[in-house]
């Protein structure tokens, strides 16, 4: 078999994964849409972002509800490490490229759907993009590249961690880290020191990014930092993913 076709059968083993484990499914779709509810009924009316704030919250939910997925990737990586099924493979002569980037392809495409849930409600709740077909398709090319990004970071993770339970949870702050940039308000309302950390750390960019796409008004001042955040976070993920994984399988 070629590593095509190693890749579509290690895709398919994660999916069946994904469908016998609900907690997963909850955290990687449902949860993103309870934190949206929350924020727009509860808090939204406390938040002066000069616009409605469905319309400022759904690009920075849409980033969060990749986060929120990536716990369960992590903990799936490193079953496979502790369990000896990656061995297994190896010794079945499975293209160790087609382990890792199943786990990273399944990621992408759970984040895909995700954010569709996500965006349909945004809709239901009154979200009115002013986003062109170009600019849509912008969007989405942002979301896979920092879904690409941020899978292979969990499953370096994941390969490096010692046992499942410190898998999970070491993919906590790439799910804390939105919440100190510019999804829930903007970061020029934040105090001193935190304004700082939100306005450089890797995510607001990205976020500003989407914003300005599903505005219609795109910024190149955004989307050269954030592209170069996610171009050089999936380097660093694929390049220690492959280096743990050569040492420890």
């Amino acid at each position: 078999m070629s590593t095509k076709s190693h890749s579509i059968v290690m895709l398919r083993r994660n999916f069946k994964h994904i469908a016998r484990n609900p907690t997963s499914v909850f955290n990687a779709v449902l949860m993103p849409i309870v934190i949206m509810l929350m924020f727009v009924y509860m808090f939204g009316d406390a938040f002066n972002v000069g616009v409605d704030y469905i319309d400022y919250a759904t690009p920075g939910l849409m980033l969060l509800a990749v986060c929120y997925g990536l716990g369960s990737t992590a903990t799936a990586v490193n079953s496979d490490m502790t369990k000896g099924i990656i061995n297994r493979f190896k010794v079945m002569h499975v293209s160790r490229g087609a382990v890792l980037t199943g786990h990273v392809i399944a990621s992408v495409l759970t984040n895909l759907v995700a954010i569709a849930a996500l965006v349909g409600v945004a809709f239901l709740l009154g979200f009115d993009p002013s986003a062109s077909l170009l600019d849509w398709l912008g969007a989405i090319g942002v979301i896979v590249l920092l879904g690409f990004a941020a899978g292979w970071l969990t499953v370096a993770l994941g390969l490096f961690a010692k046992s499942p339970e410190t898998a999970g949870l070491a993919s906590v702050p790439l799910v804390m880290l939105p919440f100190f940039s510019s999804a829930i308000v903007p970061a020029d309302k934040m105090g001193p020191g935190l304004r700082e950390f939100a306005e450089y750390q890797p995510f607001t960019p990205i976020i500003e990014t989407l914003r300005g796409l599903l505005n219609g008004a795109p910024s190149a001042g955004d989307a050269i930092p954030a592209l170069a955040w996610c171009v050089g976070i999936a380097l660093v993920g694929y390049l220690w993913a492959r280096s743990t994984f050569t040492k420890r399988a």
